[in-house]
């Protein structure tokens, strides 16, 4: 009896392939080919019976395969249509610079120059200027009771047209009778900073605490927010002296942001 002998040919896979179940082997072998840029940004993929013929597989495999590619980030579907490379929107630095008080106090706010100066064009929407209770987070920032009332500004912010970013600065009431503009829509030249310091408070510290999460539905919705994208969930508390002003705590598009800070090695 004659043996015939078959090889299977796979494209070249990044990691071990040792033990792999099928639907990983085809991702994995589909995400080296958008990591090398043999898939494009944007390019549609093969279709499902293609994709079966060339990996010679059964079609819920090469479906649970796109589930996997889905749930990366890296492959978007479209209804009737097919299955995409990602494209990747540009993204918004973060850094110690942002906050230089020429920036704020030439007038521009800290979003748009930040933006501006990476190239981006910028822009918020106001969703809401109210009294609130102090979320427990925001209390123990600002040093006042839990549910304490305090000023609430929620802006979405927006770069190049795309959502990055729900935004919602907290005040102490003290502090908003003492500037009253941040309850109104437009705070002027410089945003709420420059108002706070022309009332006399100059700002003085500013912390940040960072944290990464899958988002909650509706933060992808307000986000437009893509199958398998994290949310960076940012804390910022603004100091006068010793006296916190404003937390705000924002929710970033996790494809839209980066961070990178340079600073002194403390002692």
């Amino acid at each position: 009896m004659q043996t015939v002998r078959v090889e299977l040919w796979w494209p070249t896979v990044t990691g071990p392939t040792d033990a792999r179940p099928l639907k990983v082997r085809i991702s994995d072998d589909i995400r080296a080919q958008i990591e090398t840029g043999a898939l494009r940004a944007g390019q549609q993929l093969p279709t499902l019976d293609e994709l079966c013929r060339q990996y010679l597989c059964s079609l819920a495999a090469v479906r649970e395969a796109l589930d996997l590619l889905r749930q990366q980030g890296l492959v978007v579907t479209r209804q009737g249509v097919g299955s995409f490379v990602r494209e990747r929107p540009s993204a918004r630095r973060h850094g110690i610079e942002r906050y230089s008080r020429s920036r704020w106090t030439a007038g521009r706010a800290v979003l748009i120059a930040e933006a501006e100066a990476q190239g981006h064009t910028a822009s918020q929407i106001l969703r809401e200027l109210a009294e609130v209770p102090a979320p427990a987070d925001v209390a123990h920032r600002l040093g006042v009771p839990d549910r304490t009332p305090v000023w609430v500004r929620r802006r979405t912010t927006m770069i190049n047209d795309r959502p990055n970013q729900l935004a919602d600065s907290y005040y102490p009431l003290d502090l908003i009778r003492e500037v009253p503009i941040l309850r109104e829509e437009n705070t002027g030249p410089g945003g709420g900073f420059a108002r706070i310091e022309d009332s006399g408070h100059r700002l003085t510290q500013i912390s940040e605490e960072l944290r990464a999460r899958m988002p909650n539905g509706p933060e992808i919705v307000s986000l437009r927010l893509p199958d398998g994208t994290p949310v960076v969930e940012l804390l910022r508390t603004t100091y006068s002296g010793e006296h916190p002003v404003e937390v705000m705590r924002a929710i970033l598009a996790g494809d839209m942001a980066e961070f990178a800070y340079t600073f002194p090695i403390p002692d």
